[in-house]
């Protein structure tokens, strides 16, 4: 260790052994761990995840926890790793790259709503954990179908879940302030547009009104995030055809 109370050397967590050769089995496993932090995120939120919190949980000393877990980012990349586990791959893409992708990207987004820390967690830096790796092999095996390099298909999948996780974020940030309000989300929205019609009416902003004239209605969130996935896809689609 160096003086600083850094490794020496750098090391990924999962480089690093589980368990000695020899000696006997240790009391707790990175699953157990892992487990018990995303216990305590799904719970209370990603900010009440420390190691004592994680220690108590699973009934071990602050310190002890250090062995299996050295730094609290290699407990955040193990919690990811652990939902990431959740995605549901077939073991056979359907041969339709365009339709497994937009499945995938489902699934993604129920998964971020079900644990609403992990689009703050997703990030390049946790991307090759065994369940990260699992998932981007079964998405190249879903892009097989598609004409392009794989760095224009690492493009593709790195592009879909920066949306998705962009778009969960919108929505549980909505659904946050929704609960912070002192009048119901009903009553928000009737008095912010009743603002912006008034606003619109000046006839300062006639596009703006020509966008409202059209309004066909509320916003469908579901359809409304398959057609903006849809258009991601459709524009590599095009790209490997060279239009």
């Amino acid at each position: 260790m160096a003086a600083s109370g850094r490794p020496a050397v750098p090391e990924v967590i999962w480089a690093r052994p589980e368990r000695a050769g020899r000696g006997p089995r240790p009391a707790y496993s990175r699953a157990d761990i892992a487990a018990a932090a995303v216990r305590i995120a799904d719970a209370d939120g990603l900010d009440a995840v420390s190691m004592r919190r994680v220690a108590a949980e699973i009934g071990c000393g602050t310190m002890s926890l250090y062995n299996y877990v050295p730094r609290k980012e290699d407990l955040y990349e193990l919690m990811v790793d652990t939902v990431s586990g959740e995605h549901e791959l077939p073991e056979e893409p359907s041969g339709d790259w365009r339709a497994d992708m937009l499945a995938l990207a489902q699934q993604t987004r129920a998964l971020m709503h079900r644990h609403p820390w992990l689009p703050r967690l997703m990030s390049p830096v946790y991307g090759f954990s065994p369940n990260a790796l699992r998932y981007l092999e079964h998405c190249l095996a879903c892009l097989d179908g598609l004409d392009a390099t794989f760095g224009t298909k690492m493009e593709l999948v790195a592009m879909v879940n920066g949306m998705v996780t962009t778009y969960v974020s919108n929505e549980l940030a909505t659904a946050e302030r929704s609960r912070s309000l002192p009048w119901t989300e009903e009553q928000d929205q009737a008095m912010r547009g009743a603002y912006l019609m008034r606003e619109v009416r000046t006839g300062r902003y006639p596009r703006m009104a020509a966008a409202f004239a059209e309004d066909s209605g509320p916003i469908d969130l579901d359809a409304f995030f398959e057609r903006a996935l849809g258009r991601v896809l459709d524009s590599f689609a095009r790209e490997s055809r060279g239009t």
